[in-house]
C-alpha cells in the first residue's frame, strides 16, 4: 500500500536525525495520528523511537506546537529551537533574520529555506537574502536540520536548513475557519476546505492578516501591513491494487504584501524617550511584493525497498521597497553612523533633517530610493532511496540530483525629496537610476547518503556536490561584469551509539559551505571566496516515556567567513568580503517532559543555547558590520552568548493554559571584544507569552494569546540603520471552527 505522507514527513524520515518538541509529545491529537504512523513507516529503522536514536541533530515542530500560540511570526516559532538565532527587525516577522549555529542571521541569507523540500527564497544562489518567506500560519510542520543533518539540503550547509511543510490534502472532507482580532487592529482571516475521493483529492486555502502597526510616525501616517496568501492543491494517487504505488501533488499559490515599513531606526536618546517613534523622513517608506509558485511533487513506491520523490518547481517574486536611503547629493553619508554617532561632524544637522526638525538645503535634500527587484527560481529535484534489511544490518542508500536556475534583476531609482518646515516631504521631480543589473545562477547539486544500523551503532555517511555557474551584468558599469564557477564536494559523517534503550551518544563532522552571490565581488584583500568550514557536533540523548533530554556541543571552524553588504548600504552595496579564519563554538540543551495525572497533563520544556565566537585574524575591511578594523579575538556581531526558553502549561479535556518565557542576552552591533557595553549593543531581553484556549466541542475553539505580557521593550537591533524595538504587549483573540 502506498504510504500517504506529506513532504514534511518524507524529509524528516530521510534526515540524519530528528527530535520531537515537547508540544508534540504532550498531544495525542487524532488528526496527527495518521501523520505519526507515516513517519514510522518511513524512518530508517521503522519506528518513531528509532528515529530519535539516529545520528545527527534535527528538530520538528508539529501542527499542535504551531497552534499553541498561533504565531504569525516565524521568528517566534523558531526561537523555541536550540541553536537557532533570531535578530528582530519590524516586530511582526515580515522579513525574518534567522541564523543557525553561529552563521549570520542577516536576512536569513546563509541558511537553506525550503517549502515542502523545495528551495523557496527568491533567488537562493544569485541573491540569497530571504526577502520572501512563506507564511507560517499555513504550515503543518516546521523542520530544522543542523550540522551534518543539513548536508542533503544545500546549498548552505554551514549552519543548517529549515523546511516549512504545508498541509496535505485531507483524507476526509475537512474545513476550517479561523478569525482573529487584536491589538493595533490586528486582524486575521483563514479559510481552508479539502476532500479526497478514491484516487483524487483537492484543497483550497485563503489567508489574510493585517495590522495598523505599533510605531508612531512623526506627523502621522501608516506604519502597518497587510498580507494575503491563496493556495490550491490537487492530488492524484494510483489505485490501491496497483503493484507500483504513485502519488502526484500539484500546488499553485499566490501571495502579496503591502507594508509601511522602514529601514531607518532611532538614536538611543530618542529610543529612550519613545521606542515606537518613527522619524518624519520615513513617511514615504513602503514595501510591496507579489509571489507566485507552481510546485509538482511525484512520489512512487516501486516496492518495499525502492522509492522515489521527484519535485518540479517554478517561483516568481516581484518586490518594490521605497525607503529613505540617505542624502541625494551627499551619497557617502552613512545613515547608520548618523543615527548611532549623532554628535560626530555634520551628523547632528543630518539627524535634524531626518527628524523633520530642520528643512533641507539643496545640498542636503533626501534620497528616497525605490529598490525594485524581480526574481525567479526554477528547477527539478530527483531523490531515490533503496533499503535492505537482514538479521544484522539495516542499510539505506539515498541518491539525489537537482538542477536549479535562478536570477535577480535590480532597478533601483533614487528620488530627490526636500524636507520642508514642519516635517513634510516634497518630491522635487528629480530622480536617477542608481542600480541596473542582473545576476543569474545555474547549479547542479547531487548527493549520496548511506545510513546503516549495525547492532548498537547507527552510522551515516554522506557526500554532496555543488557545481555552480554565475553571471553578473552591471548595465551602468560594464567593467564590473563577471562570470564565475564553483565546484565543491561536501562530505559528512555521523554516528549514534545506543548505550541503553533510553540513552545514546552521538557525534558528527561535515564540511560546511555557503556560495557567493551572483554580484560584483570585492574585498579588502582581493576577490571574495565562498564561505567554507569544518563543522563538528557531539552529544547525548535520553528518551524514556514522557521525558526527553538532549545535550549537544558544536564547533564550526571556518577557513573563510564572508560578509555580504546589502544593496541599501551605499558604502559597499552588493559586495562580499573575506574574513578568513573564524571559530564558533556552542552548547545546545533541551529537556522536555509531560507529567500526566487522571484529569490533567502538565507539559514542561526547556531549551538553552550557549555560543562564543572569535575572528582568528586581524584585518581591515569595508564590510559595514565589521569595519574598519577587525582584531584577532573579536566576537561576531548579533550572536548572543546566552539564549533560552522555558515552556510550561496545563492541559485538560476542554481547556489549556500555556506560558512561554524567552530570554536573549546582550548582542554586539559590530565585531569587537571585551566589555560588550563599551560599544553599541542590544540589551538583554526577557519576554513572557501566555495562551489560553477553551474547546467548546470538537468543532469550536476560543483562544486568547498575550504576547510580551510585561510589555518589555528594548533595542533588539541597530541594523539596518538605528535602534529598533521589539513589539510591545499585544492581545489577540481567535475563534476557530472545524468540520
Amino acid at each position: 500500500m502506498f504510504k500517504e505522507v506529506s513532504i514534511a514527513t518524507t524529509l524528516l524520515a530521510t534526515s540524519l536525525s530528528a527530535t520531537t518538541s515537547a508540544q508534540d509529545i504532550d498531544n495525542s491529537d487524532i488528526e496527527l495520528a495518521d501523520d505519526t504512523a507515516a513517519i514510522e513507516e518511513l524512518t530508517v529503522l521503522g519506528s518513531q523511537e528509532d528515529l530519535d536514536q539516529l545520528s545527527g541533530s534535527a528538530h520538528r515542530l508539529g501542527r499542535d506546537a504551531l497552534e499553541d500560540f498561533e504565531y504569525t511570526d516565524l521568528n517566534q516559532v523558531l526561537v523555541t529551537v536550540p541553536g537557532v538565532y533570531i535578530r528582530q527587525e519590524d516586530g511582526y516577522g515580515l522579513r525574518p533574520n534567522i541564523g543557525i549555529r553561529g552563521v549570520t542571521s542577516e536576512r536569513s541569507q546563509k541558511i537553506t529555506i525550503m517549502e515542502d523540500g523545495i528551495l523557496i527564497t527568491p533567488a537562493p544562489y544569485s541573491a540569497p537574502a530571504a526577502y520572501y518567506v512563506p507564511n507560517i500560519n499555513r504550515m503543518q510542520a516546521v523542520e530544522v536540520f543542523k550540522g551534518p543533518a543539513a548536508i542533503k539540503f544545500g546549498p548552505n550547509t554551514v549552519g543548517g536548513a529549515v523546511n516549512l511543510a504545508t498541509r496535505p490534502v485531507p483524507e476526509n472532507t475537512t474545513g476550517e475557519v479561523d478569525i482573529a482580532y487584536g491589538t493595533d487592529n490586528f486582524q486575521k482571516y483563514r479559510v481552508l476546505y479539502g476532500e479526497s475521493f478514491e484516487q483524487f483529492g483537492y484543497m483550497v486555502e485563503a489567508l489574510d492578516y493585517s495590522a495598523d502597526g505599533f510605531k508612531e510616525l512623526d506627523g502621522g501616517g501608516n506604519t502597518g501591513f497587510e498580507r494575503s496568501d491563496y493556495n490550491a492543491k490537487l492530488m492524484w494517487r494510483s489505485d490501491a491494487t496497483n503493484p507500483v504505488q504513485q502519488r502526484i501533488d500539484f500546488k499553485i499559490g499566490y501571495a502579496d504584501e503591502t507594508s509601511d515599513e522602514a529601514y531607518l531606526g532611532l538614536t538611543n536618546t530618542d529610543f529612550d524617550a519613545n521606542p515606537v517613534r518613527r522619524y518624519a523622513a520615513t513617511a514615504e517608506d513602503k514595501f510591496t511584493s507579489e509571489h507566485v509558485q507552481t510546485h509538482l511533487i511525484h512520489q512512487v513506491d516501486f516496492s518495499d525497498q525502492w522509492s522515489m520523490v521527484n519535485r518540479f518547481y517554478y517561483n516568481q517574486y516581484e518586490r518594490s521597497w521605497l525607503k529613505i536611503d540617505g542624502f541625494y547629493l551627499n551619497r557617502n553619508v552613512d545613515l547608520h553612523e548618523v543615527i548611532t554617532q549623532p554628535s560626530n561632524g555634520d551628523n547632528a544637522r543630518y539627524l535634524d533633517i531626518l527628524k523633520g526638525e530642520q528643512a533641507s538645503a539643496s545640498d542636503d535634500d533626501l534620497s528616497i530610493k525605490d529598490n525594485d527587484r524581480s526574481y525567479a527560481s526554477m528547477g527539478a529535484d530527483f531523490n531515490a532511496a533503496y533499503q535492505t534489511v537482514d538479521l544484522t544490518l539495516n542499510h539505506k542508500v539515498e541518491l539525489g540530483l537537482r538542477y536549479h536556475y535562478d536570477y535577480v534583476e535590480r532597478e533601483h531609482t533614487a528620488y530627490r525629496y526636500q524636507m520642508l518646515d514642519g516635517g513634510r516631504l516634497n518630491y522635487t521631480g528629480r530622480s536617477r537610476l542608481d542600480t541596473d543589473n542582473k545576476g543569474e545562477s545555474t547549479a547542479i547539486s547531487a548527493y549520496i547518503n548511506d545510513t546503516m544500523s549495525i547492532g548498537q551503532w547507527n552510522i551515516n555517511l554522506g557526500l554532496r556536490l555543488e557545481s555552480i555557474e554565475q553571471e553578473f551584468n552591471d548595465y551602468n558599469s560594464p567593467d564590473r561584469n563577471n562570470k564565475t564557477s564553483e565546484n565543491t564536494l561536501l562530505p559528512g559523517v555521523g554516528v549514534f551509539y545506543n548505550v541503553t534503550e533510553e540513552f545514546g551518544l552521538l557525534a558528527g563532522i561535515n564540511k560546511g559551505f555557503s556560495p557567493n552571490g551572483a554580484a560584483a565581488k570585492g574585498s579588502s584583500s582581493g576577490e571574495a571566496e565562498p564561505e567554507e568550514s569544518i563543522n563538528y557536533e557531539f552529544g547525548a540523548r535520553y528518551n524514556h516515556n514522557n521525558l526527553k533530554a538532549e545535550l549537544i556541543g558544536f564547533f564550526s571552524d571556518y577557513s573563510n567567513l564572508i560578509g555580504r553588504c546589502g544593496a541599501n548600504d551605499n558604502s559597499c552595496a552588493g559586495e562580499e568580503f573575506n574574513a578568513g579564519s573564524v571559530e564558533v563554538a556552542g552548547l545546545e540543551a533541551s529537556v522536555e517532559q509531560v507529567v500526566q495525572t487522571t484529569n490533567f497533563a502538565f507539559p514542561l520544556g526547556f531549551s538553552y543555547t550557549y555560543t562564543e565566537s572569535a575572528f582568528q585574524e586581524s584585518f581591515t575591511t569595508g564590510f559595514s558590520q565589521w569595519k574598519p578594523d577587525v582584531q584577532q579575538g573579536d566576537a561576531l556581531p548579533y550572536l548572543p552568548e546566552h539564549q533560552g526558553r522555558l515552556y510550561a502549561g496545563i492541559r485538560a479535556v476542554s481547556w489549556d493554559l500555556l506560558a512561554s518565557l524567552k530570554h536573549v542576552s546582550e548582542m554586539r552591533d559590530s565585531a569587537s571584544q571585551g566589555n560588550i557595553k563599551d560599544g553599541i549593543y542590544t540589551p538583554a531581553l526577557t519576554t513572557l507569552d501566555l495562551s489560553a484556549s477553551y474547546f467548546f466541542n470538537d468543532s469550536w475553539t476560543l483562544q486568547m494569546v498575550v504576547d510580551n505580557v510585561t510589555d518589555e521593550q528594548e533595542q533588539v537591533s541597530y541594523r539596518p540603520d538605528g535602534a529598533r524595538p521589539n513589539k510591545p504587549r499585544s492581545v489577540v483573540g481567535t475563534v476557530k471552527y472545524r468540520f
